[in-house]
């Protein structure tokens, strides 16, 4: 294949002198207050609009006082008018794309919408720029000598009765459904293959299919991937990746904290060929990337459609990014192309640096676990234990959930350290596969992880000694009237500390 790389070069580098517009406090306030006025402009007689006297004279700071932030639960009944096709609700016009990701306590799935300015102005806008950064730091690299090998979800869901031209699906099936034709010959799979839904049927065919290409580059969340890059070294019999595509130079992830998996990839790839890119991006945008490979933290991108609040995690205030301050910690919020106003994400996010705007994702506004993409709240384990509890005649004391990483042969897994008040009918191993099974009907990305048993084992249950989390709580400190047990945590600090006292 030609190397084209020099040819689109020029594009990417005005990507960069762009970005160098928006590298003090200054400019990022100049091009963010653009960015809310256009938002402001073009939704003004929305019934959101109209509801709030939106209006592209509107200040940052009027439009801060004037809305409550929200969260999904407090605008789905809105998203699901946009659903069932009513017009100008959130944004203006219909809306027939959404993105479907795990929920809350409201319902099994978030529907997030997908407009065509969401699409062009923030998802496509916002991928360009670690492309950019990436080939200003590798003025050698041959990216596009070669093929992407992106992977993607699929329109799988549990909708009846959408509208005619409606799709609900992952945001990757709709972004790539969506693409430039003229990127579809420069990636791999076809579209027949990444948007199938039977990951059985469609792990075979991904192998198959990126195999035989001059792969330069991949992109996708770091579990799944995985997965696949194991998948087709056993099926060209090599111990390195580079033993297959030679001229594998980057890696562009996101979705879920790389740290854990770095071993692994480390392993299976030339460190003297390779790279990694980390993106910060989600059913609801794309918001940073990193702009220097070795630098902490993501580039915010602040003209992508999106404009950012940053709020005290003591809720008292909110800052916007030109306002933010080294080494704090906020709860992300946006408002965006796609209709979402004082938006909170549920993120937290550190502030690396602020010339340029650099950011980290620090975690959850709640407890999770989102080591493999699933995204599993409190809400669902407490409901699903709950269920199995009914069904088996059980009754717990406590518990706690951790994740465990994949290591050899071994799959990820979830694992759940409980102490019972009443044993299970039918023993721990019944209830295991009942709690895995209500998980996946309360959660449709841990359900897509689980899916075919390839990307995420069933959980582990281990049985914790009567007493224990009393034991921990008191070695804590934390025995008294506000003791809490952490539900779920997305590391294996506590876990570990309690198999330990467990084992004494």
């Amino acid at each position: 294949m030609l190397n084209f790389t020099p040819l689109v070069k020029p594009y990417f580098n005005r990507l960069v002198a762009l970005s160098a517009s928006w590298a003090t406090p200054e400019g990022v306030e100049k091009v963010q207050r653009n960015v809310l006025r256009n938002l402001l402009h073009r939704a003004a007689n929305t019934e959101i609009g109209r509801s709030y006297g939106f209006d592209s004279r509107m200040t940052a700071e009027d439009f801060i006082s004037a809305l409550p932030l929200v969260e999904y639960e407090d605008i789905r009944p809105q998203v699901m008018r946009m659903l069932a096709g009513e017009e100008n609700v959130l944004w203006p016009g219909a809306t027939t794309r959404f993105a479907q990701s795990s929920g809350t306590s409201g319902g099994k799935s978030k529907f997030i919408p997908i407009t065509p300015e969401g699409l062009k102005t923030n998802h496509y806008a916002g991928a360009s720029f670690p492309v950019a950064f990436y080939l200003h730091n590798n003025p050698h690299s041959r990216l596009f000598a070669g093929k992407s090998f992106i992977l993607g979800g699929s329109f799988a869901n549990e909708l009846d009765g959408l509208p005619r031209g409606v799709k609900v699906g992952d945001l990757s099936a709709n972004l790539i459904e969506c693409i430039n034709p003229l990127a579809n010959l420069v990636r791999v799979p076809d579209k027949e293959i990444a948007l199938m839904e039977d990951w059985n049927k469609k792990l075979p065919a991904l192998v198959k299919a990126a195999a035989k290409e001059n792969i330069t580059n991949i992109s996708g969340v770091p579990s799944w991937f995985l997965t696949v890059l194991q998948r087709i070294m056993a099926e060209k019999g090599a111990s390195s990746i580079h033993s297959v595509w030679p001229n594998l130079e980057v890696f562009f992830h996101g979705g879920i904290a790389f740290e854990p998996y770095r071993s692994q990839y480390e392993a299976i790839t030339d460190p003297s060929k390779m790279h990694w890119l980390e993106n910060y991006n989600a059913s609801e945008g794309f918001f940073a990337t990193q702009d220097v490979l070795e630098a902490k933290g993501m580039r915010l991108l602040p003209d992508v459609g999106v404009f950012f609040e940053f709020v005290a995690l003591d809720g008292s205030r909110s800052v916007t990014a030109w306002e933010v301050e080294q080494g704090r910690t906020y709860e992300l919020v946006i408002s965006s192309c796609n209709g979402l106003w004082r938006y909170r994400l549920g993120d937290t996010v550190r502030i690396e640096t602020v010339t340029p705007l650099r950011i980290s994702v620090a975690g959850r506004t709640k407890s999770f676990i989102n080591a493999f993409g699933e995204e599993l709240m409190v809400w669902n384990a407490d409901a699903a234990i709950t269920a199995a509890c009914r069904k088996t005649d059980a009754a717990i004391v406590n518990y706690t959930a951790a994740p465990v990483f994949a290591s050899g042969n071994s799959k990820g897994h979830h694992q759940w350290l409980i102490e019972w008040q009443k044993m299970p009918l039918g023993g721990t191993e019944m209830f295991a596969e009942l709690l895995d099974k209500e998980l996946q009907n309360l959660n449709s990305d841990y359900q897509a992880k689980r899916s075919g048993d390839i990307f995420l084992g069933r959980l582990e249950l281990l049985n914790a000694k009567p007493g224990l989390f009393n034991s921990w709580l008191a070695e804590t400190g934390k025995m008294g009237g506000q003791r809490k047990v952490p539900r779920l945590c997305n590391d294996r600090r506590i876990m570990d500390r309690l198999i330990a006292v467990n084992k004494e």
